[in-house]
């Protein structure tokens, strides 16, 4: 007689499904045909496109192709929209907001279906997972709106924001962009993928019915020829853009100097660590949640198992024997756990990695499972043996593929946690929280999770470090990158500050007056906390306001950029001293600037003609004051999801910063910049003033005096256009920050910035008050020199 566990064993999942014929009767209601939703209308349906069923191939209705004539039509009633839309108040706009987050509920069963069919994703991920948070989205930025003259009370909307979204979450992505756009006062051009826009069909009879004001909410379909228009427009404020990391950078240099606002969530290549204490048959569920949830087609699935070596074959056994397990099949049957992919296209890419891993000697490992003989299918596969190097283990395969390899230690399994170009998320399985504390901080990523997988909530923020993007979905975080700063509105234009003369001189040259035995008056380069000669051998006179000559200064190139930020990287000791130790040290500068200030005041006056130079001086001091009082007080929050746990969040440096400094007040314009840059544990490669850079070389003998180590403040004059280039284009740079008011400048750092997608923040053609803490001051400053990561610690488990 069989055991009860034999009995167990043996049974299996009779199939459930779901019906289709709401969803079916919806689109039969429209005749499967679709126009453009703008202006609360629906335009006449133009040249039309087809989206199918991923399951078997069959076509669930046309769409309009999008000309850049509808997205005209779009923006200017996005920009007619606006005005009134702000005016309504965080009031109106929060029951608006509510009314569409109850519509979404009212019709969850309705959109779930729709999804299902439309992307191939499985029922139980619409239903459960998809649909509650993309309502939850709208609750909780209906709460933003209503709190916002009280907690943005210094900010205001950007205006018209154009959202593109991918195809692997169509309602969650809409959700993420629209509410939190709605909430701080925008109107919106949205863009859903060209394989998936049903849902966005729906959504926007939904605004009708939930009262969204005409022109509010516009929702154009097409390719990406209408991403593109989007993209392009002038007519837009700020460009929000999940997808691609190629299509990314291609959006970073098409708005380079157009002053949009901008933020990307992109590709990852996420780590899923397991170390020997773990609890492995949790981490085993959970990583089927990681990589094998929507098919792999997630930017933050854990495409990377690393395995602690003592426990790797056994939990790699334990893998194999749950991918046994897992059922493929109908998205539509709520016993099914993988789904269709989303387009053919897309099954051939997968297909063709996974055979490259394999034609370099990888194992491959597929359970038996029998593909459906329509639609698009792609087995779980785990691929072991791969190098670190090999196109698997870097590239974002997106789809049900996972990596695995081994690690020995910690720190290597955080060095090959960090080993890619992409920063999204990452999971962190061990019973021991110490060591997941430890190494949750190390791992350069956004969000990292720890005994969990694929957590979201609205309150909690997401985004990515390096390839992977900048900007954050949700949160506080997620709300400033709708809205604008107040002080931004009133920065002056940029004043007329000529700069030296570029042409490189030797010193001889230029300063041909000079006794042969006189003192050499060429400022060098400080890099690594000592002077150092340029590369070039090369210098450049600085004159005053009356055209005498001064004193000279190196003239850097891209090997002193190069050197700064090999000395940077090796100053790592600055980021993990207590916030403490560095307000101490900015204290310590501003103490040995004051007892040093009549020498630095005579010195803008002969280099600017200022006539209150101490005014200047003062300032610098009180700056360096205000940033050392920050060090320790810009702290991260704790978010209650509603999960059992709480999410840290974390605000950690950037890392490397280049910055380039105005040429006004060249004194407090340097200070206001790499203050708040080391405050937060950042460190930094500076190019001064290029008009008045003395002001900048004579800190050396205050920094040396003031117990900041060597490579935490690198400073390398010359050319502003050159140097910049060169930070701009440095694989180990982390941000650029211009602030010189060189419009094309400044849109050159933008655009080739897009290389690494590097951070930026420049001034463009506009000034900045640098004595005015509202301009050059606060949160808005401090949020350029911080990322945010959110470390997700459940209890219990």
């Amino acid at each position: 007689m069989p055991t009860i566990n034999e009995i167990l064993n043996t049974m299996e999942y009779g199939p459930a499904p779901e019906s289709t014929k709401e969803a079916q009767a919806w689109l039969e209601q429209r005749g499967r045909t679709f126009g453009l939703f703008i202006d609360n209308a629906w335009s006449a349906p133009g040249e039309l496109f087809a989206s199918a069923n991923p399951a078997d191939g069959s076509k669930l209705a046309d769409l309009t192709q999008a000309t850049e004539a509808d997205v005209e039509r779009a923006v200017a009633a996005a920009r007619r929209a606006q005005p009134g839309w702000q005016v309504l108040g965080g009031h109106g706009r929060a029951r608006v907001l509510y009314a569409l987050a109850r519509l979404l509920q009212k019709h969850a069963r309705l959109f779930a279906v729709l999804e299902t069919l439309d992307n191939g994703k499985t029922i139980r991920e619409t239903r459960d997972v998809d649909l509650p948070l993309a309502a939850r989205h709208f609750y909780y930025h209906a709460g933003w709106a209503q709190l916002q003259a009280e907690e943005f009370a210094d900010y205001r909307a950007v205006g018209v924001v154009g959202q593109i979204v991918p195809w692997n979450f169509p309602l969650l992505m809409l959700a993420w962009k629209i509410a939190p756009a709605m909430a701080a006062g925008n109107t919106v051009v949205f863009k859903p993928a060209e394989f998936t826009p049903l849902t966005a069909m729906l959504f926007a009879e939904l605004c009708v019915q939930a009262g969204v004001p005409a022109g509010v909410v516009n929702i154009v379909t097409g390719d990406g020829r209408v991403g593109e228009a989007i993209v392009k427009h002038t007519g837009i404020d700020k460009i929000a853009f999940t997808g691609s990391t190629e299509v990314g950078r291609a959006i970073r240099i098409a708005t380079a100097g157009s002053g949009k606002k901008l933020s990307l969530e992109l590709g990852g290549k996420s780590p899923f660590i397991v170390f020997e204490d773990a609890d492995l048959d949790a981490a085993v569920e959970g990583l089927v949640d990681s990589i094998w949830f929507n098919q792999g087609q997630v930017c933050c699935a854990g495409s990377r198992l690393l395995v602690q070596e003592s426990v790797e074959a056994k939990f790699l056994a334990k893998l194999r024997a749950r991918m046994d397990k897992l059922t493929l099949g109908s998205p539509l049957d709520k016993s099914i756990d993988i789904g269709a992919l989303v387009d053919p296209v897309q099954r051939q890419r997968i297909a063709g990695l996974v055979e490259s891993a394999r034609a370099e000697g990888c194992t491959i490992y597929q359970p038996a499972c029998e593909l459906p003989a329509d639609g698009s299918w792609f087995p779980p596969t785990l691929i072991t043996g791969a190098s670190t190097t090999a196109a698997v283990a870097q590239a974002e395969i997106f789809g049900p593929v996972l990596v695995a390899m081994s690690f020995r230690t910690p720190p290597e399994a955080v060095q090959l946690a960090n080993n890619t170009v992409y920063g999204l998320a990452s999971c962190v399985w061990t019973e021991n929280i110490s060591l997941a504390l430890d190494v949750a901080p190390q791992i350069k990523a956004g969000v990292v999770w720890i005994n969990t997988a694929n957590q979201f909530d609205a309150a909690c923020g997401f985004g990515g470090y390096r390839e992977s993007g900048f900007g954050r979905e949700g949160g506080r975080e997620g709300m400033f990158e709708y809205m604008t700063a107040l002080s931004e509105d009133a920065r002056p234009p940029a004043p007329l500050v000529e700069a030296q003369a570029k042409a490189k001189a030797n010193a001889h040259a230029a300063a041909p007056h000079d006794s042969p035995f006189g003192i050499d008056r060429t400022a060098k380069l400080y890099i690594g906390g000592k002077q150092a000669r340029p590369d070039g051998a090369y210098s450049r006179a600085i004159h005053g306001a009356n055209g005498e000559f001064i004193a000279e200064v190196g003239e850097g190139n891209r090997k002193d950029i190069r050197n700064a930020v090999e000395a940077a990287h090796k100053a790592g000791g600055w980021t993990k001293a207590t916030a403490h130790n560095r307000a101490q040290v900015l204290y310590y500068i501003a103490e040995n600037l004051a007892a040093r200030g009549e020498e630095f005041a005579a010195r803008i006056a002969a280099m600017t003609g200022a006539k209150n130079p101490e005014r200047e001086v003062q300032a610098a001091i009180e700056r360096l004051f205000y940033y050392a009082a920050w060090a320790d007080k810009y702290d991260g929050q704790a978010h209650q999801p509603p999960m059992h746990g709480i999410t840290v969040a974390l605000n950690e440096p950037v890392g490397v910063i280049g910055i380039v400094c105005p040429n006004e007040a060249p004194l407090l314009g340097f200070i206001s910049l790499v203050a708040p840059a080391i405050a937060l544990g950042n460190r930094v490669v500076v190019v001064p003033s290029e008009a008045h850079p003395l002001s900048a070389t004579d800190l050396y003998q205050v920094f040396d005096t003031s117990d900041l180590p060597g490579g935490v403040v690198n400073i390398v004059t010359g050319s502003a256009d050159e140097l910049a280039r060169t930070l701009a284009t440095h694989a180990d740079i982390d941000a650029v920050w211009r602030h010189d008011g060189s419009a094309e400048g400044c849109a050159e750092v933008e655009r080739l910035s897009a290389g690494t997608l590097k951070r930026t923040w420049v001034g463009g053609a506009k000034g900045r008050d640098w004595y005015s803490t509202a301009q050059s001051g606060g949160r808005a400053v401090l949020a350029h020199a911080s990322q945010v990561k959110n470390i997700w610690i459940p209890y219990g488990v």
